[in-house]
């Protein structure tokens, strides 16, 4: 009777959705078989995530070498360049994510059900031929044994060179293309007008170091869509080490012409620039050269090409996108208007802030793509253990990194910059940067989940009323407190978007539904 109680009790307990988040928490960082796929996803995603901005913040510290005028300027710059580019790419790359791993399980599926009616044949013809062979001569038995055994040894090696037809792929390859030179010709033809929103007018020392990083670098815009849209298919296949392979490549031949075009052949800021088109070109070659040897991308006929259900759930993420970059762009351009100095601070505290944060991206990643895995599956069981196991490592993550980026830029800050007063405003700045990690962890793998269950109009609509309540907040405390306030807003701005994203998983709804059954 005692046993019967707990069980009934254990029951009741977890027909409330929201438990399902603490479910087996005492085990978030045991090694079984989940640990184990979602580390061996989430790990080389993370780092290739990380990649990137740290290249970022590498030339964030040449840079500083030049002066804390150059440093704001490129500051702008890369923030308006990162916004406009993660606002094309974005809903790209999350949604090829998705579809490509539906795709890759559902053609599993298909080929283990063949592979089945094919063993269930063969097995029906062997007993019929069993029968048949006992009243045959021997002669005539090896004959046949011989053809039944010829017909599978010949067609194994043809289906092994065959490459996956996954039309998402192609799909995602063309909306990236067209995009990058959407992206490049808005910024060099409109670079001076986005500045000047951005807060850097006509007379501003920053503005001409500004338009010059800006304008060079818009040129690599291509190569950054197409190389992260081919991540996205290489997410969906379960693949993360390939965009790891080619990220690194491409940032070590950054970080080694950063100084031999910057101060070798004295070109500074442009320099700079220069260095991160080139590196981008590599990463994108090197992705296209793997991809091509696993993907048939070509010829594809246009039905193949899934354009309207791209278009559709892009759009969603699209307004999802925007609504989530204006409150981090709002704070640029808020900051800039504090100053070069503060600028200067706020850019390097945005750096290390955004680079950290992107490793919980990891666990999205590692999220989203077993999450959609398992819905193709109708795997309930294991949608909901991945959700709740990826969001308690990110919390778990979010606390450790917290501890290292508060000690690191607390006492490391004189590698960005030797100016006095930079420094003292970044020691300000770094109790935000570090204290906001669990919580940025929390609402970037929420996103990973709800992209994986196909939750885009959630995912949009929510946002949109996330930005909104974060945009007043930012122009209310940076009146009140400045440099300060712009910070306080982030944190309000990140700690609604954690609760946002987990309110659908948390009250059974949408996708979830099935955890009130």
């Amino acid at each position: 009777m005692a046993e019967e109680g707990v069980a009934t009790f254990t029951q009741a307990k977890w027909n409330f959705p929201v438990l399902v988040l603490f479910k087996d928490a005492w085990i978030v960082l045991k090694l079984d078989t989940l640990g184990r796929e979602i580390l061996s996803i989430a790990l080389p995603a993370a780092m290739a995530l990380a990649a990137d901005p740290i290249a970022s913040l590498i030339d964030t510290m040449f840079i500083g070498r030049i002066g804390p005028v150059e440093i704001a300027a490129v500051g702008v710059s890369i923030a308006l360049f990162n916004q406009v580019s993660k606002v094309a790419i974005f809903p790209l790359v999350s949604i090829t994510t998705s579809f490509v791993a539906e795709e890759e399980t559902i053609e599993k599926m298909n080929i283990k059900a063949i592979e089945l009616e094919n063993q269930k044949n063969a097995t029906e013809e062997r007993t019929i031929d069993d029968v048949k062979l006992q009243n045959m001569e021997n002669g005539s038995k090896e004959n046949s044994e011989k053809k039944a055994s010829d017909a599978p040894e010949d067609d194994a090696p043809k289906l092994k060179k065959l490459k996956r037809k996954i039309p998402s792929a192609s799909t995602a390859l063309l909306f990236g293309l067209v995009l990058g030179v959407l992206v490049t010709l808005l910024l060099v033809f409109l670079s001076k007008p986005l500045l000047g929103l951005m807060g850097v007018k006509s007379g501003s020392p920053m503005l001409k170091p500004a338009l010059k990083y800006l304008t060079l670098r818009s040129l690599g815009a291509p190569a950054v869509l197409l190389s992260l849209a081919m991540q996205g298919v290489f997410r969906g296949l379960k693949d993360t080490k390939t965009p790891l392979y080619a990220t690194v490549i491409g940032d070590v031949a950054n970080i080694i012409l950063d100084p031999i075009f910057m101060f070798a052949c004295n070109l500074g800021v442009a320099g700079a620039a220069i260095a991160h088109v080139l590196s981008q070109y590599l990463i994108m070659l090197i992705l296209l050269v793997k991809l091509m040897n696993q993907v048939n991308l070509l010829p594809l006929s246009t039905k193949a090409l899934q354009f309207n259900r791209f278009l559709k759930n892009g759009s969603l993420l699209l307004f999802k996108v925007i609504a989530a970059t204006i409150p981090v762009t709002l704070a640029a351009s808020l900051a800039a208007r504090l100053g070069a100095t503060p600028m200067a601070a706020f850019q390097i505290c945005l750096q290390v802030w955004l680079t950290s944060s992107l490793l919980s991206d990891g666990l999205a990643v590692a999220g989203q793509a077993i999450i959609a895995s398992s819905f193709a599956e109708k795997d309930n069981e294991k949608a909901t253990a991945t959700a709740s196991r990826v969001l308690q490592m990110g919390v778990v993550m979010g606390l450790g990194v917290g501890l290292l980026v508060g000690l690191g830029l607390q006492f490391g800050s004189g590698v960005f910059t030797k100016d006095i007063n930079v420094k003292h405003i970044i020691s300000i700045g770094v109790l935000f940067v570090a204290g906001t990690q669990p919580i940025n962890s929390i609402a970037f793998v929420i996103d990973g989940v709800n992209f994986g269950a196909s939750d885009y109009a959630y995912s949009a609509y929510s946002m949109i009323f996330v930005s909104i309540g974060s945009i007043g907040s930012l122009m209310a405390l940076y009146i009140v407190a400045g440099f300060i306030g712009i910070w306080s807003a982030l944190a309000i701005f990140m700690a609604l978007r954690a609760i946002a994203g987990t309110w659908r998983i948390a009250t059974g709804t949408g996708p979830w539904s099935f955890l009130r059954q």
